[in-house]
């Protein structure tokens, strides 16, 4: 899957002449890749404006060959289809993203793979894992609107995951970090955070070129309660810092999410 026209698109706004974007992206998982996401306990899904957490223990995410991988659970959401993930190692800064087709099959997610992309460190900030909570029901519940206990979660974090989907040209899901306060709360349920300079790749912004719709996830990392919003999510080029900005229509908490608990490095 080569580079699409919302990834042309916005790497024009922003001034990049040499057009990179997706098309540095390869299907084929790299033995350095496999044994990445083999070590992992916590996968970020995504598609479209439906996002959400896998965990397990290491291995729960199998390599079953150059571009299948299978995850052991159920995702958080129904249907198959164009799927964006992420797995991410806050203690060494590592992430990667396999994006491609997903199917459910028993009790595991199986995916197709067309993007396999190791990113940078830029952002992320470290953590690490300290505990494995006994497993607990889930509780989820959804929102007319953002809360206040809602608003002090969100404008105290330093870390969150948005869920990007072009029709046809694929999902995404990718990481946003700053820190604490670079998430804005505005009035009448917007929030606004600064597009800080990444690898240039421009997927995110490439599919909101094309297709609005997004979803964000925020992490409580000490408790392992999650938030998802849905909305429409643009970029504001016309300023130095480049701005986002999200409309919220959906919000559901859900608390016992998961069991993994992390702490600050030192």
């Amino acid at each position: 899957m080569g580079i699409h026209p919302g990834e042309v698109s916005a790497q024009r706004r922003a001034g990049i002449t040499k057009l990179l974007g997706s098309a540095r992206a390869r299907p084929e998982l790299p033995e350095v890749a496999r044994e990445f996401l083999r070590r992992q306990r916590m996968l970020v899904v995504g598609m479209g404006t439906r996002i959400g957490l896998m965990t397990g223990e290491p291995g729960f995410i199998e390599p079953l060959g150059a571009t299948t991988l299978a995850v052991r659970g159920e995702a958080p959401f129904e249907g198959g289809g164009e799927i964006g993930t992420l797995a991410i190692e806050p203690w060494t800064r590592r992430r990667m993203r396999v994006n491609g087709t997903a199917t459910q099959e028993g009790g595991r997610l199986v995916i197709e793979t067309d993007q396999v992309i190791s990113n940078c460190p830029k952002h992320i900030v470290t953590r690490q894992i300290t505990s494995v909570a006994e497993p607990a029901a889930r509780r989820t519940v959804e929102h007319a609107a953002l809360t206040g206990g809602h608003r002090r979660w969100i404008e105290s974090a330093d870390t969150f995951f948005i869920a990007t989907r072009a029709d046809g040209q694929g999902a995404d899901v990718s990481h946003r970090g700053g820190p604490p306060g670079f998430v804005e709360v505005l009035d009448g349920g917007r929030l606004r955070w600064a597009d800080y300079r990444g690898n240039f790749m421009f997927l995110t912004l490439g599919n909101l070129e094309l297709e609005p719709a997004a979803g964000l996830l925020f992490v409580d990392w000490e408790q392992g309660h999650t938030l998802r919003l849905a909305g429409r999510a643009r970029a504001d080029w016309s300023g130095e810092q480049r701005m986002m900005e999200f409309e919220v229509e959906e919000v559901v908490e859900t608390t016992g999410d998961s069991p993994l608990r992390w702490t600050l490095c030192p």
